[in-house]
Protein backbone atom coordinates (compact mmCIF):
# COMPACT_ATOMS: atom_id res chain seq x y z
CA UNK A 1 0.00 0.00 0.00
CA UNK A 2 1.39 3.20 -0.53
CA UNK A 3 1.58 6.66 1.70
CA UNK A 4 -1.39 8.06 -0.06
CA UNK A 5 -3.30 4.60 0.88
CA UNK A 6 -2.01 4.50 4.30
CA UNK A 7 -2.88 8.39 4.84
CA UNK A 8 -6.28 7.96 3.81
CA UNK A 9 -6.83 4.43 6.01
CA UNK A 10 -5.01 5.90 9.27
CA UNK A 11 -6.43 9.84 8.82
CA UNK A 12 -2.94 11.05 9.24
CA UNK A 13 -1.10 13.30 6.84
CA UNK A 14 1.27 12.08 3.91
CA UNK A 15 3.84 14.42 5.68
CA UNK A 16 2.94 13.22 9.81
CA UNK A 17 3.51 9.53 8.04
CA UNK A 18 6.97 10.58 6.56
CA UNK A 19 8.01 12.28 9.93
CA UNK A 20 6.99 9.28 12.07
CA UNK A 21 9.59 7.45 9.35
CA UNK A 22 12.65 10.18 9.75
CA UNK A 23 12.43 9.62 13.64
CA UNK A 24 12.07 5.94 13.50
CA UNK A 25 8.55 5.34 15.23
CA UNK A 26 7.43 3.13 11.55
CA UNK A 27 9.85 1.85 8.78
CA UNK A 28 7.69 0.73 5.61
CA UNK A 29 9.58 -1.31 3.23
CA UNK A 30 10.80 0.42 0.42
CA UNK A 31 10.05 -1.35 -3.40
CA UNK A 32 12.90 -1.15 -5.91
CA UNK A 33 11.67 2.05 -7.58
CA UNK A 34 12.42 4.19 -3.86
CA UNK A 35 8.55 4.29 -3.10
CA UNK A 36 7.42 3.23 0.57
CA UNK A 37 5.14 -0.09 0.52
CA UNK A 38 2.98 -0.47 3.75
CA UNK A 39 2.12 -3.18 5.47
CA UNK A 40 -0.94 -4.25 7.41
CA UNK A 41 1.15 -4.20 10.85
CA UNK A 42 2.55 -0.73 9.64
CA UNK A 43 -1.07 0.73 9.41
CA UNK A 44 -2.26 -0.87 12.58
CA UNK A 45 1.39 1.08 13.96
CA UNK A 46 0.53 3.99 12.51
CA UNK A 47 -3.34 3.91 13.68
CA UNK A 48 -1.95 3.14 17.25
CA UNK A 49 0.14 6.36 17.02
CA UNK A 50 -2.72 8.59 15.76
CA UNK A 51 -4.49 7.72 19.09
CA UNK A 52 -1.74 7.79 21.25
CA UNK A 53 -1.68 11.57 19.48
CA UNK A 54 -4.58 12.96 19.98
CA UNK A 55 -4.94 11.90 23.29
CA UNK A 56 -2.12 14.03 23.80
CA UNK A 57 1.11 11.82 24.16
CA UNK A 58 3.86 13.08 23.46
CA UNK A 59 6.73 11.80 20.62
CA UNK A 60 9.10 10.13 22.75
CA UNK A 61 6.14 8.95 25.05
CA UNK A 62 4.81 7.35 22.06
CA UNK A 63 8.14 5.62 21.00
CA UNK A 64 7.82 4.34 24.82
CA UNK A 65 4.11 3.22 24.41
CA UNK A 66 4.93 1.85 21.14
CA UNK A 67 7.99 -0.25 22.79
CA UNK A 68 5.83 -1.72 25.11
CA UNK A 69 2.85 -2.66 23.04
CA UNK A 70 5.59 -4.42 21.14
CA UNK A 71 6.93 -6.08 23.81
CA UNK A 72 4.86 -8.80 24.83
CA UNK A 73 6.29 -9.72 28.38
CA UNK A 74 5.93 -6.23 29.31
CA UNK A 75 4.21 -5.31 33.03
CA UNK A 76 1.15 -3.45 32.50
CA UNK A 77 1.98 -1.16 35.71
CA UNK A 78 4.80 0.47 33.42
CA UNK A 79 2.45 1.31 30.76
CA UNK A 80 -0.35 2.75 33.27
CA UNK A 81 2.91 4.51 35.37
CA UNK A 82 3.53 6.32 31.92
CA UNK A 83 -0.48 6.92 31.55
CA UNK A 84 -0.84 8.57 34.95
CA UNK A 85 2.38 10.53 34.26
CA UNK A 86 0.25 12.25 31.65
CA UNK A 87 -3.03 12.12 33.29
CA UNK A 88 -1.55 14.42 35.81
CA UNK A 89 -0.12 16.75 33.33
CA UNK A 90 -3.77 17.19 31.72
CA UNK A 91 -5.00 17.93 35.02
CA UNK A 92 -2.20 20.58 35.99
CA UNK A 93 -2.71 22.27 32.52
CA UNK A 94 -6.64 21.73 32.94
CA UNK A 95 -6.28 23.72 36.13
CA UNK A 96 -4.00 25.99 34.58
CA UNK A 97 -6.53 26.70 31.93
CA UNK A 98 -9.58 27.47 34.74
CA UNK A 99 -7.14 30.15 36.50
CA UNK A 100 -6.50 31.39 33.05
CA UNK A 101 -10.36 31.91 32.24
CA UNK A 102 -11.45 33.02 35.68
CA UNK A 103 -9.07 35.66 35.54
CA UNK A 104 -10.24 36.78 31.98
CA UNK A 105 -13.84 36.30 32.71
CA UNK A 106 -13.58 38.64 35.80
CA UNK A 107 -11.60 41.01 33.26
CA UNK A 108 -14.72 41.00 30.95
CA UNK A 109 -16.73 41.42 33.47
CA UNK A 110 -15.10 45.04 34.96
CA UNK A 111 -15.21 46.49 31.77
CA UNK A 112 -18.33 48.10 30.45
CA UNK A 113 -17.22 47.94 26.77
CA UNK A 114 -18.67 51.13 25.87
CA UNK A 115 -17.36 54.44 24.44
CA UNK A 116 -14.85 55.47 27.84
CA UNK A 117 -11.49 55.09 27.41
CA UNK A 118 -10.87 53.94 30.71
CA UNK A 119 -10.79 49.25 30.21
CA UNK A 120 -10.01 47.31 32.83
CA UNK A 121 -9.15 44.28 30.87
CA UNK A 122 -6.08 46.53 30.02
CA UNK A 123 -5.44 47.87 32.83
CA UNK A 124 -5.39 44.38 34.10
CA UNK A 125 -2.85 43.18 31.54
CA UNK A 126 -0.71 45.93 32.67
CA UNK A 127 -0.61 45.03 35.88
CA UNK A 128 -0.59 41.23 35.44
CA UNK A 129 2.64 42.11 33.20
CA UNK A 130 4.02 44.29 35.70
CA UNK A 131 3.68 41.49 38.73
CA UNK A 132 6.40 39.15 36.65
Amino acid sequence: MNIGNVSDRTGLPAKTIRYYEEIGLVTPDRDANGYRRFEAAHIHKLGFLARARSLGFSIEDCRTLLALWEDRGRASGDVKALANRHLAEIDRKMAELADMRDTLSDLVKACAGDDRPDCPILKGLAKQGNAS
